[in-house]
């Protein structure tokens, strides 16, 4: 596990959108697109204001989430409303957003047509994610009711998750497109995630769904 420590939040933030933004361009010089798998949630949010303002052919950039809660952009719960506020403007509003949600009543009404849509997008080039202090990442929690099929070496890019305490349901990628990114990188702050993380080394995959990408991912921490 590669662990690379920060002076400050804000470094680490600044940093770490010019490190995606030079893997997307290296990625376009030899193939005509690219793709970046990116979390929700507050933290990423200072890379995503960076991220936006950098010079790169976003045309060419096909931006999805890593996991979004079955709610319509219109939610204060939505994960891609996030995206259009931080992300997907200034130079980056000419990238390509393939959603993660679609108008039904339950994931599983659209997970098909979904999952058709980023198929031909993967692997992916870069996947950048977060990690809850349970070791949750992307909507991979411990306890969730499908997390061992979604954890399958044969599981489909997309599975719908339903976890306790969570008061929606969840559509995710699953452990196959994690580990399949061609540059992985995790971030995360404080103490509580740092050991966290710690403890997922010696975990299984169930207790400790991170560890699935743990193996090539560059840990990006600030306290």
């Amino acid at each position: 596990m590669k662990i690379k420590e920060y002076a400050d939040r804000e470094m680490m933030m600044m940093q770490l959108a010019d490190k995606i933004a030079g893997e997307l361009n290296s990625t376009l010089m030899t193939h005509d697109t690219a793709s970046l798998a990116v979390p929700g949630g507050t933290t990423p949010g200072p890379i995503f204001d960076s991220l936006c303002g950098i010079a790169l052919d976003w045309s060419k950039v096909f931006i999805m989430l890593t996991d979004e809660r079955w709610v319509p952009e219109t939610s204060d719960r939505s994960n891609t409303r996030l995206l259009r506020e931080r992300l997907l403007v200034d130079r980056a509003a000419a990238a390509q957003y393939l959603p993660l949600y679609g108008d039904a009543p339950i994931p599983e009404d659209r997970l098909d047509a979904l999952g058709a849509a980023i198929a031909p997008h993967l692997p992916l080039s870069v996947l950048l994610l977060g990690m809850g202090a349970d070791m949750h990442t992307a909507s991979l929690f411990p306890g969730a009711d499908m997390l061992e099929d979604a954890l399958d070496q044969s599981a489909p890019p997309l599975m719908a998750m339903r976890a306790p305490g969570a008061p929606e349901p969840r559509i995710t990628l699953t452990a196959p497109v994690l580990r399949g990114a061609i540059s992985t990188h995790v971030v995360i702050t404080g103490d509580e995630k740092r050991k966290a993380l710690e403890r997922a080394r010696s975990l299984s995959p169930a207790e400790a769904p991170i560890s699935v990408v743990l193996g090539d991912a560059t840990i990006h921490w600030a306290e």
